[in-house]
């Protein structure tokens, strides 16, 4: 899952991917994690206004920011990201590597409601946070449905 600083969306939709999949008892079928395309944050936990979202809806992380790798290219089946510009520098990145095995896809492509873009909350408010949190729960639900 990501985005481009890894510490508002990306995260948050680890989580509620990481919760989803304990619930649903097949946490072992899936290798979870989160990341930025570019370098600004990381080490950096999640924006404090994402935690606390979380927080909200009872589910806790404890992820660091980091950058995408080569290897993340080569070992994970799908990375999904929140928009456009994600997806281009993903795209973009991916041609660089050899035997890219992920299939690169907007998360928002999913989403039932058919909000194709997750909106970076970062410059907004706890409403904006929240809005990127139940994005993420019907995109994730709606991934998780789907024959793998």
């Amino acid at each position: 899952l990501v985005s481009i600083g890894n510490i508002c969306r990306s995260p948050i939709a680890e989580a509620v991917f990481r919760k989803l999949v304990t619930d649903e008892k097949v946490e072992h079928k899936w290798r979870t994690d989160s990341a930025a395309v570019s370098d600004w944050n990381v080490g950096r936990s999640p924006d404090s206004r994402a935690l606390s979202c979380l927080r909200n809806h009872g589910i806790e992380t404890a992820h660091k920011a980091r950058q995408i790798t080569k290897e993340d290219f080569q070992t994970f089946d799908y990375i999904l990201c929140m928009d456009e510009s994600n997806l281009r520098d993903l795209n973009r990145k991916s041609n660089q590597v050899k035997d890219c095995k992920a299939k690169i896809e907007l998360l928002g492509s999913y989403d039932p409601q058919k909000q194709l873009i997750i909106e970076d909350p970062y410059y907004g408010n706890e409403k904006d946070f929240e809005t990127v949190y139940e994005q993420c729960l019907r995109c994730c639900k709606a991934f998780l449905e789907k024959p793998h």
